[in-house]
Order: C-alpha cells, then sequence, then structure tokens
C-alpha cells in the first residue's frame, strides 16, 4: 500500500483503495443551495433598536424633568398665599410689636450674641411679618377644621355603606391569609 497515495494523491494508486474510492463515491459530498419546504414558516429576526431607543429617550426624558423641577424647587423661593380677606389682630400681635428687643448680656461678647439672634431667626418663618404669621395660623386652624368635619362625613358614610349590603360585613369578617 502506498501511503502518498492516501495522503495527497500522489505516486502510484493502490487497486483497493481506487475499488474503494468507486463504491464509496456516489455518496461523496455534492453542494447544492439551501432550500427551505413549504410548510415551515420562517420566522424573522425582530429588530428592538427602534423600541429601545424609544424607552431610553422617554427614560432620559423623565430623569432631566426630574431634575429640572428639584433644581428648580431649590432656587425659587417658597412664598406663603395670603388670604384676601381683611386682616386678623389679636392681643399677642400688639404685645409682639410693644415687647423691646432684648439687649445683649455684659457677660457675652458681641459677636456670641449675635450669634445667638441668627439662631433664633433662622428657627422663625423666613419673611412673614407677626400679622402674617397670624393669618397663617388662622388658616391652618380653618384647615384642619374642614378636613374634620370631611373625615367624619367619609366614616359616617363608610358605616352606612358596611350597614346596608350584608355581604360587606361577611367579606370584611373573613380572616385573611
Amino acid at each position: 500500500m502506498n501511503e502518498d497515495y492516501l495522503w495527497d494523491k500522489s505516486g502510484p494508486p493502490d487497486p483497493e483503495i481506487q475499488k474503494l474510492e468507486e463504491i464509496l463515491g456516489a455518496l461523496r459530498y455534492q453542494p447544492k443551495p439551501f432550500e427551505v419546504p413549504g410548510n415551515v414558516v420562517v420566522l424573522r429576526p425582530r429588530n428592538y433598536v427602534p423600541l429601545l431607543a424609544i424607552a431610553a429617550t422617554l427614560l432620559l426624558a423623565l430623569l432631566a424633568g426630574g431634575i429640572w423641577l428639584r433644581v428648580r424647587s431649590r432656587n425659587e423661593p417658597h412664598q406663603a398665599r395670603v388670604p384676601s380677606g381683611p386682616p386678623v389682630t389679636s392681643p399677642k400681635v400688639e404685645e409682639e410689636k410693644t415687647v423691646p428687643k432684648p439687649k445683649p448680656e455684659k457677660g457675652l461678647a458681641p459677636r456670641e450674641h449675635n450669634v445667638a439672634v441668627h439662631y433664633k431667626r433662622r428657627n422663625r418663618t423666613p419673611g412673614l411679618t407677626p400679622r402674617e404669621r397670624e393669618e397663617a395660623l388662622a388658616a391652618k386652624q380653618q384647615l384642619m377644621l374642614a378636613l374634620r368635619v370631611a373625615s367624619e362625613k367619609i366614616n359616617l358614610a363608610q358605616r352606612k355603606i358596611q350597614s346596608t349590603s350584608p355581604t360587606n360585613q361577611i367579606k370584611n369578617h373573613h380572616r385573611v391569609g
């Protein structure tokens, strides 16, 4: 047997190998194009790039809007709304106007006194006069009263609904879980 013929077809061919090549020749690879059968559905790959681009754009727009609102709310001072009705006066307001400002104690240095006064001023509502503060408190009391009345009405309506429908009572008495 000539091994050169097996590897690179050089040299004299061996008769047994030629006979074997003739027998197996019918099974030799013959390239042809791929044909899809008619009953098979071909799925095309979806292109998700446009959907991802839209989602990323919306996300960036929401993020930019949130940052813009946060920066805007930090830069703009909050302005208190004062009711347009007649001014509310009380004896407390008159007392505050007549009370003299405390003078620094003799033991404190001028700088220490200024720090104490600044600390007291910082803890107050900025920009409100005593009259405006009194009006704000009156408005707060009115709001709290309105919230209490609304809460009572909601509780009354809820009790009426629960008492008229027996199915609601059964549902409310079942244990959860």
